[in-house]
């Protein structure tokens, strides 16, 4: 039996500004992407993978296309109505680490819980937080962790509603090598434990080997899909 379609994106086309100061960033993208899978979108910058990542996850309207995610048609809705179709479905790991200065790890675990009406959203954040490592850092503010902490938080964040979706952008760009590693291998368990589906955004072609599947985009296009052990044979010859 054939997994079942999470993302079916189909001519999805981006673009910003007006007249001759339009810049199109997208350009009739097509990609279907199934449960389970591990996803990783290779480009150089400018090339696209940012933008397709913010419209696959409902943070940015396509200007036009079809986008249906989790079995939500994003292209159907507004602002509001991306920011709850996103609530449980998905879970988003940024470089940027994007914590909550003002909350604790424990609260900046529990907002997204709560925002989806899980009950016992304390106890389910701090039982995530235990499982990155964490558990004794409850109560330390975002100033208080190491990078490799914070984007720990950050992974237990997008991971606590258990959402069927993660994308994670550049997730390790800010870390240092072994940091990096160390955060990568913490991603990937949890995602083996969970079964979650990952749609990875980076420049290194090691960590997108750790992936099923890589697509390579260009100029706001997607000009290579396949699978790992394909691309792996490639670069061996």
């Amino acid at each position: 039996m054939q997994p079942s379609i999470v993302i079916d994106a189909e001519n999805v086309t981006l673009g910003f500004g007006t007249g001759e100061a339009r810049v199109e960033v997208l350009r009739s993208v097509n990609l279907q992407v199934h449960a389970g899978e591990r996803l990783a979108i290779l480009g150089p910058s400018g090339s696209g993978k940012s933008s397709l990542m913010a419209v696959l996850a409902g943070l940015e309207q396509a200007n036009s296309g079809r986008v249906m995610v989790a079995g939500a048609d994003f292209s159907a809705l507004d602002e509001d109505g991306l920011a709850r179709a996103r609530r449980g479905r998905i879970g988003i790991v940024l470089q940027a680490f994007h914590l909550i200065p003002t909350m604790t790890a424990l609260e900046n675990v529990a907002v997204p819980l709560e925002l989806a009406n899980i009950g016992g959203h304390a106890a389910r954040a701090a039982a995530e937080l235990e499982s990155v490592g964490l558990g004794h850092r409850l109560t330390h503010y975002p100033t208080q962790l190491s990078g490799g902490e914070q984007q720990r938080v950050g992974i237990a964040r997008a991971l606590a509603a258990r959402p069927a979706l993660i994308f994670a952008d550049e997730p390790t760009g800010n870390l240092d090598a072994a940091t990096g590693e160390a955060v990568v291998e913490m991603l990937f368990a949890r995602l083996a434990e969970t079964g979650a589906t990952l749609v990875l955004i980076t420049h290194d072609a090691e960590l997108a080997a750790r992936c099923d599947r890589i697509i390579e985009m260009r100029d706001g296009h997607i000009v290579r899909d396949t699978s790992t052990m394909a691309a792996l044979a490639d670069v061996a010859e």
